[in-house]
């Protein structure tokens, strides 16, 4: 038979038990808040970018996207550095060693902003995140022939559909414009360029940092500092400078708010990005980045009332989808290997 004091250490591991379960199911909730919170926030600052560029770029007629980076990049340093300094945050000190080593890569990123300013000029938003499509094939073909990596045919079913969609696309857009293709298309090999390559330069850069470390914030900061005056050449070459003299929007202090605005979604999407990855996975992120291009393309072709077709239309919608099935292929492909 128990005793007393049995049954009052039955109460206790009963209550015991209870708070336990109680706090992981308060910890569970917290959790799944923090990715729903996270993942709202990546879609909304990623699409607000692009939205802003556009605004900026067209609406605007502002004919210097160089210089619209440069600004964004100097932002985007601005805040960084200031709260590295504050403390608040941890980057690594911009070494000579570490400069030499980041430098190549800086190139490819730079050139990738570039031509996607030059692009979202002269393109509408959803034939933009059709486009796109292409630099997963072509980081497909680059994993393949670098570094010797097999995909299913599921990737390859899909990465066809996305190649259909896009020429489908261009030939039933009504507003084709020759140079904003062509600057895509650039951008689309920029881009898988600079994805392949991260990866390698991160590691050999991680071997000269003090702390053997090269997190997020130092990456944005290292990649932003380096492009200032990367970018500050390129305004001369394309002679963006006797334009900015000029124009009349640089007296515009709407102008220089919505800039403004623009260079902070730029930083907001390096922080809300690397929030929602390590709130969910790579997995989540890829599919939640493909599905965000679905609400992006209504937006753009709703706000900038871009002329479209039943045709075009549809292309962007089965480019769409096939960047949905791609990313669910990928992780399928991930989850086997």
């Amino acid at each position: 038979m128990k005793n007393v004091g049995d049954d009052e250490a039955d109460v206790e591991n009963g209550k015991f038990d209870k708070e336990k379960e109680r706090s992981q199911k308060s910890s569970r909730i917290k959790v799944n808040n923090q990715a729903l919170l996270s993942g709202f926030a990546y879609c909304l600052s990623s699409c607000s970018m692009i939205l802003v560029n556009k605004y900026v770029l067209s609406s605007y007629d502002f004919n210097a996207g160089i210089s619209l980076m440069l600004y964004q990049n100097f932002v985007s340093v601005l805040i960084v550095s200031s709260l590295s300094i504050l403390g608040v945050i941890s980057t690594e000190p911009l070494t000579w060693r570490l400069i030499k080593i980041w430098l190549p890569v800086n190139f490819i990123f730079v050139g990738m902003l570039v031509t996607s300013m030059f692009s979202l000029r002269y393109i509408n938003v959803a034939m933009v995140t059709v486009l796109k499509n292409f630099t997963n094939v072509i980081t497909a073909v680059g994993e393949m022939y670098l570094f010797n990596k097999h995909h299913d045919n599921r990737v390859w079913a899909a990465l066809f559909l996305m190649i259909i969609s896009a020429i489908s696309g261009g030939i039933t857009d009504l507003a084709f414009n020759a140079v904003g293709y062509t600057w895509q298309i650039i951008n689309c090999f920029l881009t898988a360029s600079y994805s392949l390559t991260l990866r390698r330069v991160m590691d050999t850069a991680k071997q000269v940092t003090k702390s053997g470390q090269l997190n997020e914030f130092s990456m944005v900061l290292l990649n932003n500092t380096l492009s200032l005056p990367l970018g500050l050449v390129l305004i001369f070459v394309f002679n963006e400078v006797d334009y900015l003299y000029t124009t009349p929007l640089l007296r515009m202090p709407t102008f220089w708010v919505v800039m403004t605005f623009s260079g902070f979604l730029g930083l907001a999407i390096s922080f809300t990005s690397m929030w929602f990855l390590h709130q969910t996975g790579a997995t989540t992120y890829s599919l939640v980045g493909s599905l965000n291009k679905i609400p992006l393309s209504v937006a753009g072709i709703v706000l900038f009332h871009v002329p479209t077709s039943v045709e075009n239309s549809a292309s962007i919608l089965f480019g769409l989808v096939a960047g949905v099935l791609f990313a669910r292929a990928k992780i399928k492909d991930r989850t086997q290997s």
